[in-house]
């Protein structure tokens, strides 16, 4: 074998070697947006680099695989679905308070599916590998109620909030918490309601 026949055996398996790994790159960048969905975009946008966004989602991936998530039972759903039928009622006379036990009930969810509670962006890392897709509900009814305890939130934004938590609240529970035309809903116009419901 000449050396010629050599080096371009040697440049073939090194093209073979490149092409496998960019595919190899490709297809996990495929399955972090797959499996993230808007959050990974969100990271991308907060990393210096799209590999450090990457190497940030599957270091989430790796935290997520170390909870012990556990699912409801039938009792436990059917309690946290009535619990938001109530707080959904108590908004024509409380909005500002009803927000407030919005986010202790979704809160509680959350702990009790098995995700740790302490720090906010600690907790949106957890949530955003199975639940990515309603993060920015989430995030946007957490800024929204830091606002209210502030006392800067208008009606309609604690309105929205609460159709917010119900985003999350509904994806953790794995069902609509409560039914579309409850009577509250129809008869005031301040009512939250879930707007996919539409």
């Amino acid at each position: 074998m000449s050396s010629t026949q050599i080096i371009v055996i040697v440049l073939v398996v090194l093209v073979i070697a490149a092409l496998a790994v960019a595919a190899l790159s490709v297809s996990r960048r495929r399955k972090l947006q797959s499996r993230f969905g808007p959050e990974y975009d969100r990271v991308v946008q907060e990393q210096d680099s799209r590999s450090a966004a990457e190497r940030e989602l599957r270091d989430r991936e790796r935290r997520h695989a170390e909870l012990t998530l556990t699912p409801l039972s039938p009792e436990s759903r059917a309690q946290y679905a009535a619990a938001w039928e109530e707080l959904q009622i108590r908004f024509i006379d409380s909005p500002g308070d009803t927000v407030g036990d919005a986010d202790e009930l979704v809160t509680r969810l959350i702990e009790e599916r098995g995700y740790p509670t302490g720090d906010f962006s600690d907790q949106i890392a957890h949530l955003s590998v199975d639940h990515a897709r309603t993060l920015t509900h989430y995030r946007d009814a957490h800024e929204i109620h830091l606002r209210n305890s502030r006392g800067e939130a208008s009606t309609e934004e604690l309105r929205q909030a609460v159709v917010h938590y119900r985003a999350l609240f509904a994806d953790l529970l794995g069902e609509e918490p409560v039914g579309q035309h409850a009577p509250e809903q129809r008869h005031h116009p301040d009512t939250p309601h879930d707007a996919t419901s539409r």
